[in-house]
């Protein structure tokens, strides 16, 4: 079963990445892990939280752009070669990554074309899928 995951969409600007978490706060929802990437006038915030639908209600309601979509969520051993293991699962099934972060150390969140297929044969190979 995939993860929400919640998509924010930020102008790169001062404040405005605490603007999301004093936002979350106030809603007394969780920051599980999150990942940003940036540009020069905006930035990508990527977000695993408590309840993401709420997380996104409160967010728009504060004027941001944002989007739910499903990922996988495997957890690791912090250990040497386990990020390899699981790329070179999806690899020799054809899978390839859209984009990847760890999230608490070793929770893996990636997004992947296929969801089911991939969860599937990660399973099949032993690696626990987190929910």
């Amino acid at each position: 079963m995939p993860i929400k995951q919640l998509t924010v969409f930020l102008e790169n600007k001062l404040g405005r990445l605490a603007e999301v978490a004093r936002i979350l706060k106030k809603e007394s929802i969780n920051l599980q892990g999150f990942s940003t990437t940036e540009a020069r006038d905006y930035g990508i915030l990527r977000l695993v939280v408590s309840d993401p639908e709420k997380a996104r209600e409160a967010l728009k309601k504060s004027g941001f752009t944002t989007h739910v979509a499903d990922a996988i969520c495997i957890g690791v051993e912090d250990k040497p070669g386990e990020l390899l293991q699981v790329l070179d699962t999806l690899t020799d099934q054809k899978i390839n990554v859209d984009y990847i972060y760890v999230i608490a150390g070793t929770r893996i969140v990636l997004s992947v074309p296929d969801l089911e297929m991939a969860e599937r044969i990660l399973k099949e190979k032993g690696f626990r899928i987190c929910y």
